[in-house]
C-alpha cells in the first residue's frame, strides 16, 4: 500500500474486475427480469471468480492474475474486487454462487470440521451461501431475535423460527441462521443449515431494486441440525453469538460500501459517455461526481485495511454511509443531467437508480452507520480527521 492507493498487486485486480464487469453489464437487465436467469451467467469469468473468492488457500486455488495470486479472505481484497464488478451490476455481484457472509462468519468461528465441510463443498461446484439474521418485525438486532434452537424430546436438535429479506436464500444450499439458545445476550448462536432438509423453506419477495439476489422470507419449522453444524461450539458462548455478528459485518462493511461505490461509477460513466459536450454548470457537476467517487474509494480502501489490521469497523461505518449516499447522489444527477425522461429512456440507469436504494438498507443504515462512528468517538478509537 502507498498511503490509502492501492499496489501493483491490487491494481491488477482491479483491472481484470472492471473487464470482467463487462459481462456483468451486458447481462444486468436480463437477470433483474427473472432472477433465475443466474444459472445462464455461471461461464462468465467475474462470476467464476465470485464463486470461489474469500474459500482460503488449501480449499480451492486462489485467483491468479499474471504473478499474483488472490484468495479473496482480507476485506481489502474484496472492496477491490466487488466495487469494479458492481459497475458493471451489483445485482449479478449479489446473486452469483459463493461463500459470502457465511464464508466470513466460518472464519470467525469453524472448527476444521465444519471448514472442511463448508469450503470443500463450495470448492467443488458453483454453490450458494445465505447468512440469515434479521427478522420480521425485529429488524437485524441479533439481541432481539426469537428463532429457536432447542433440544426436542428425542434429543435432536430443531431450529423454528422465521427470517426475512435474507438474500439468496431461494436458492442456496447452505444457510448460517442466527437462533437463540436460552435469554440473554450469551444465548445466541449460529447454526449451518442444510436448506434440503425437511422444514426449510424460502420464498422470494417482491422488491423495486437489486431483484438478482433474490431478497426471500424463510420459515423453519423444526429443521433437524445435526451437532457439527452448531458453529463455534468449540468456542466459549460469549465468541460465539452477538460477538461474531458484530465481527461479520465489521469485515463486510467495506465490501457493501464497496458495491455502493461500484454502482455510483457505474452512474457516473453513463451520464459522462452520454453528455461528452457538456459545459458550464452540466461539467462542473460531472466533475464534481468524479471527484467525490476517488475520494471516497480512498476511504473505502483506508476502511479495508484496518478492518484487515484490527478488525474495528468505525472508519468502516463512515466509508459505507458515505457511499450509499453518493450512489444516491450519482443515480439522481445522472437522471437529471438526462433529462426528465431519462429513466423511461434509458432502462440501464433506471436499473442503477433502483439499485443505489437496496445498498442503503444492506449491513444497516446511514443511522446506524452514523451512531457506530459516535461510539468510536466516545471511546477514543478514531483518529486523525475523523475527530
Amino acid at each position: 500500500m502507498n498511503g490509502y492507493g492501492l499496489d501493483e498487486r491490487l491494481t491488477a485486480l482491479g483491472r481484470q474486475a472492471r473487464e470482467w464487469s463487462v459481462g456483468f453489464r451486458a447481462g444486468a437487465l436480463a437477470l433483474d427480469e427473472d432472477p433465475g436467469r443466474i444459472k445462464d451467467f455461471l461461464d462468465l469469468p467475474g462470476v467464476r471468480c465470485l464463486g470461489t473468492f474469500g474459500i482460503p488457500p488449501g480449499y480451492a486455488e486462489p485467483l491468479t492474475i499474471g504473478r499474483h495470486r488472490y484468495a479473496g479472505t482480507t476485506a481489502l481484497e474484496r472492496a477491490v474486487l466487488t466495487e469494479n464488478l458492481a459497475r458493471g451490476d451489483m445485482g449479478m455481484v449479489l446473486a452469483s454462487p459463493g461463500v459470502s457472509m457465511s464464508g466470513v462468519l466460518m472464519e470467525q468461528l469453524g472448527d476444521e470440521e465444519q471448514r472442511d465441510r463448508f469450503y470443500g463443498a463450495v470448492a467443488a461446484s458453483p454453490t450458494w451461501t445465505s447468512f440469515a439474521l434479521t427478522e420480521p418485525d425485529r429488524g437485524s438486532d441479533a439481541s432481539a431475535i426469537t428463532t429457536a434452537l432447542r433440544r426436542g424430546e428425542d434429543g435432536r436438535l430443531l431450529l423454528t423460527g422465521a427470517k426475512r429479506y435474507i438474500g439468496n436464500a431461494c436458492r442456496a444450499r447452505f444457510v448460517s441462521v442466527l437462533a437463540r439458545t436460552r435469554p440473554g445476550p450469551l444465548g445466541v448462536t449460529a447454526a449451518l443449515v442444510d436448506t434440503g432438509e425437511p422444514g426449510y423453506r424460502a420464498e422470494p419477495l417482491p422488491t423495486l431494486g437489486l431483484r438478482g439476489a433474490q431478497l426471500s422470507a424463510v420459515h423453519l419449522d423444526d429443521v433437524e441440525v445435526e451437532p457439527w453444524q452448531v458453529l463455534g461450539r468449540h468456542l466459549s458462548p460469549a465468541r460465539r453469538g452477538i460477538w461474531s455478528c458484530v465481527q461479520v459485518f465489521n469485515r463486510l462493511r467495506p465490501t457493501v460500501a464497496a458495491l455502493a461505490l461500484g454502482v455510483a461509477a457505474a452512474a457516473h460513466e453513463y451520464v459522462a459517455e452520454r453528455r461528452r459536450s457538456a459545459t458550464g454548470t452540466d461539467r462542473d457537476r460531472i466533475e464534481d461526481l468524479g471527484m467525490r467517487i476517488s475520494a471516497t474509494r480512498a476511504l473505502v480502501h483506508r476502511a479495508a485495511a484496518e478492518v484487515d489490521a484490527t478488525g474495528r469497523g468505525r472508519v468502516a461505518s463512515a466509508a459505507k454511509a458515505r457511499a450509499c449516499a453518493l450512489a444516491e447522489d450519482a443515480t439522481l444527477a445522472a437522471c437529471d443531467l438526462l433529462g426528465p425522461a431519462a429513466r423511461a429512456n434509458h432502462p440501464e440507469l433506471d436499473k442503477l437508480v433502483r439499485d443505489a436504494r437496496g445498498a442503503e438498507f444492506m449491513e444497516g443504515t446511514r443511522n446506524i452507520q452514523h451512531l457506530n462512528l459516535f461510539q468510536g468517538l466516545l471511546a477514543n478509537e478514531l483518529e486523525g480527521d475523523f475527530r
